[in-house]
């Protein structure tokens, strides 16, 4: 029997760290968290200092007795959890139940990358458990199962029961709802631009934007300003003014922190947060490679710090010089800043080896693995190279008192772009490699068009992925190892929608959000959660006590929740809307109200009269049900999990269902099905045939019965972008009809 056993959160993990380690080491796994508190109810003594009672968790009572078996053999106890707030408080939840048997010699070590030398020196250096990151844990989850458990009953009376509240996660739908706010309330304003297409004496021709009217900043509102500014130009000579040229530095990005990597990894590859997470766990814990075994290839990937261990910037330095050259390398390791309350003692997330090239280990990698391991390793790389040197040239032409101006940028030196290619928010800074023309000051230059053009400014866009996490750390909501639940947490809740990659509140998430915010003021206030996140990090550092923070938090919280109970029945009749539709039992007017399945018409004379109605009847008595083609009986529109759907009147008797198709053909050649329209298990609507399962085509675009003329596709796709509105194309080819646009006339 080994001497020593290590615990570690994941089998994955047990695996190679086991690797490193001879036979007086065993290595098991605790599957995450051991103990929590109970589902069954509050688990928080309100009374007693907000006393938490942890039970095990459900299921993993066996697993416990092992470990507490294992325990009482071995000498000695490594606990080598994760290094964070979790990990540290699923270390003292496993210490608290081995210390019930005899006493052990029990240690906490911590590695950031699981490699055999960080294995050995986290062995050989062990520690003690951090009392004040378990503190700061358990505020943590006593606040968020005080909101979760106190909140939730009061959406289940007011709007429907199942719903469920979050201190952050209602915050974040706060801003996601705040901004569909400014999206609907936004009026376009008209705008007008003006390109001048120019030929000099050497090539061209190239186009100058008006830049300038009289010395000020152009600003054309509409078409009669712009009549006037083509009036005045039809006689001018247009004349190169000033030419400018210089050296332009781009500069490389920090290495990745859990946030960076995030957005940087949707923006490449069009990843969610929590999916970028999963992977990067699967990298950090360890991949098989060959021979070598399970192997650790990241650090550990939830950090906010952008620190790099000296020996890894050394070997990045090194291999730099070998593979790009010396002009790559800066005279001295480059250093960089974290943000205001970065965990100092973690790492960016980077490389556990340099000499493992993505390309190298390939072939032990899935494809989504490598497209995430070889982000972290480029950055890595780039974030130690030198800049980017572009020509940035300039040419100021006048016309009069019209002033135009054209630029360009080549790009002389890639610097750490030849490691680093992938588009981030500066990228447009930049621009396409452009240069311009051959000019010279005081040439003459021909004019071949004047080229107005109609715009109208646009709103501000909805939160994508990598939006709403840079906009989550900038307000200081939440933390790295949270980012990618609350997402997700929003959208299995089905308080948001992910559409073209951009998030919308769905009408149940607005009204959970209006509700949360209107009576709990306090709690779901972007600052006030800021400054919680705030106090959370100084319970950590020891500069905070627990009970404080949560006796702080509870008074204004307890406050707002009587208030809110008191209001409740207010509050159920601001979410009723009126209809001029009566009811077929009474004649009193109907409402519509918020039930277990969603929204329905009620009778306003309740509990007098308990009329109710679907709210989609009306809609639904336009569908052309038709007869059964079993038994001759009229067929009813049903609604099931997954959508409408036609049954048999007659059943039980006969239980005959059909689809409501969209009359649009299957596209499949030999296929007799149409498009049926369904909703996904997260309530996503998409279109598929009617012959599922024999026939497996499927779309999340609407159809239209029209073919393509361009490849004589079967149908055309209703799509919608920012730029375009709503409009239609085919999803084969990418063929879209000609539209006439309008404000676009030359000169």
């Amino acid at each position: 029997m080994a001497k020593n056993l290590v615990i570690v959160e994941s089998p994955a993990k047990a695996k190679t760290i086991g690797k490193y380690l001879g036979r007086d080491y065993a290595v098991i796994s605790s599957m995450g968290h051991v103990r929590d508190l109970p589902p069954s109810k509050l688990g928080v003594d309100l009374a007693k200092d907000f006393e938490p009672q942890y039970v095990v968790i459900k299921g993993k009572a066996k697993l416990v007795a092992q470990i507490k078996a294992k325990a009482k053999e071995a000498e000695n106890i490594y606990l080598a959890c994760d290094p964070d707030r979790e990990g540290e408080a699923i270390a003292w939840h496993i210490a608290a139940e081995i210390k019930e048997g005899k006493k052990k010699k029990i240690h906490r070590i911590m590695f950031y990358e699981i490699t055999k030398e960080s294995i050995k020196s986290g062995i050989a250096h062990p520690g003690k458990i951090d009392n004040n990151k378990v503190e700061a844990q358990q505020a943590r989850r006593i606040l968020d199962r005080i909101v979760g458990y106190q909140v939730s009953p009061y959406l289940w009376t007011t709007v429907r029961r199942g719903l469920s509240a979050g201190r952050v996660q209602t915050v974040a739908l706060r801003l996601i709802c705040e901004r569909e706010d400014e999206i609907k309330a936004f009026k376009p304003q008209e705008y007008w631009s003006l390109g001048a297409r120019l030929q000099g004496k050497e090539g061209g021709p190239f186009e100058a934007l008006l830049f300038k009217i009289d010395g000020k900043k152009a600003a054309i509102s509409d078409k009669v300003a712009m009549d006037k500014v083509l009036a005045g130009l039809k006689a001018g000579q247009f004349t190169v003014e000033n030419l400018e040229s210089r050296d332009k530095k781009r500069n490389t990005y920090p290495p990745f922190i859990t946030s960076t990597l995030q957005q940087a990894a949707f923006r490449a590859f069009g990843y969610s947060a929590k999916k970028t997470m999963m992977l990067a766990q699967q990298l950090y814990e360890g991949i098989e490679l060959g021979d070598e075994g399970a192997t650790g290839l990241i650090t550990y990937m939830r950090t906010d710090a952008v620190r790099l261990a000296p020996e890894s910037v050394a070997a990045a330095r090194e291999y730099i010089k070998e593979k790009f050259g010396p002009g790559y390398l800066p005279p001295e390791p480059l250093h960089y800043k974290s943000r205001k309350g970065a965990q100092e003692g973690h790492e960016a997330i980077r490389p556990s080896a340099v000499e493992r090239h993505p390309d190298k280990i390939k072939g032990y990698l899935t494809p989504e693995q490598h497209k995430v391991y070889g982000l972290i390793y480029s950055r890595f790389l780039a974030c130690q190279m030198n800049p980017a040197v572009y020509l940035a040239s300039t040419a100021d032409i006048a016309c009069g008192k019209y002033l135009f101006r054209v630029s360009g940028n080549t790009l002389k030196f890639n610097g750490f772009l030849a490691a680093y290619g992938i588009e981030e928010d500066d990228s447009a800074e930049y621009g396409d490699s452009k240069s311009l023309p051959p000019l010279t000051k005081g040439e003459i230059l021909k004019l071949a068009e004047l080229l107005p053009k109609q715009h109208f400014t646009e709103p501000p866009p909805r939160y994508n992925v990598g939006s709403l996490i840079k906009v989550l750390e900038a307000q200081g909501i939440g933390r790295p190892s949270t980012y990618a639940t609350i997402v997700s947490t929003l959208v299995d809740r089905e308080y948001i929608l992910q559409e073209s990659g951009r998030f919308s509140p769905t009408e149940l998430g607005g009204v959970v959000s209006r509700i949360l915010v209107e009576k709990f003021p306090d709690i779901f206030e972007v600052q006030f959660t800021a400054d919680m996140e705030t106090e959370l990090d100084k319970i950590e550092q020891g500069k905070l006590d627990r009970l404080q923070v949560l006796k702080d938090f509870y008074a204004p919280f307890s406050k707002d929740l009587k208030a809110a109970e008191a209001g409740k029945a207010e509050m159920k009749k601001s979410l009723e809307e009126k209809t001029d539709m009566k009811c077929p039992n009474c004649q009193a007017p109907m409402i519509i109200k918020w039930g277990r399945f969603g929204k329905f018409y009620a009778c306003s004379n309740y509990p007098g009269c308990k009329t109710t109605k679907p709210l989609e009847e009306e809609e639904d008595q336009k569908i052309d049900a038709g007869t059964c083609d079993k038994c001759g009986s009229p067929m009813a529109v049903k609604r099931g999990r997954f959508g409408k759907f036609l049954a048999c009147s007659n059943y039980p008797k006969c239980e005959n269902i059909k689809s409501i198709t969209t009359g649009v053909p299957c596209p499949e050649p030999g296929c007799t099905g149409e498009l049926t329209e369904r909703r996904s298990k997260r309530g996503k609507n998409f279109y598929s045939c009617s012959r599922y399962p024999d026939c497996k085509y499927a779309s999340w675009n609407k159809p239209v019965n029209q073919a393509c003329p361009s490849c004589g596709f079967g149908h055309l796709s209703q799509k919608y972008s920012k730029a375009k509105g709503n409009y239609v194309a085919c999803s084969k080819c990418k063929y879209e009809p000609e539209e006439k646009k309008e404000g676009e006339t030359k000169e």
